[in-house]
């Protein structure tokens, strides 16, 4: 059942950053690529939709890093697993949104 605590810090982790570049262009107003535009990741969404999606987005992470225990300030095992998917997660996201972008110019 271990390795169930680290699934979840990593898929927290994962939550935590693709939360972020949601709420901030949401809170900027700013349209956003998310799940629910047209054509669904490379639409627009409109900055209330991402405001939405981001903090649905925080909740998740924050549900998922509370049950496994991964909230408090020591560094051990399953900080690195939070770590790990917080890492993989922004670089995909870099890749895939300057990739998409490029594609709208």
């Amino acid at each position: 059942m271990d390795w169930l605590v680290y699934l979840a810090c990593i898929a927290g982790g994962a939550f935590l950053v693709n939360a972020v570049p949601h709420f901030v262009a949401g809170i900027s107003g700013r349209k956003f690529h998310s799940p629910f535009a047209s054509p669904p990741v490379k639409g627009l969404s409109s900055a209330v939709v991402n405001v939405i999606w981001g903090l649905v987005n925080f909740i998740i992470a924050y549900a998922l890093l509370i049950w496994a225990g991964a909230c408090n300030p020591e560094f051990n095992c399953k900080t690195l697993a939070v770590a790990i998917g917080a890492i993989i997660t922004s670089i995909a996201l870099a890749v895939i949104f300057s990739t998409v972008d490029k594609n709208l110019k």
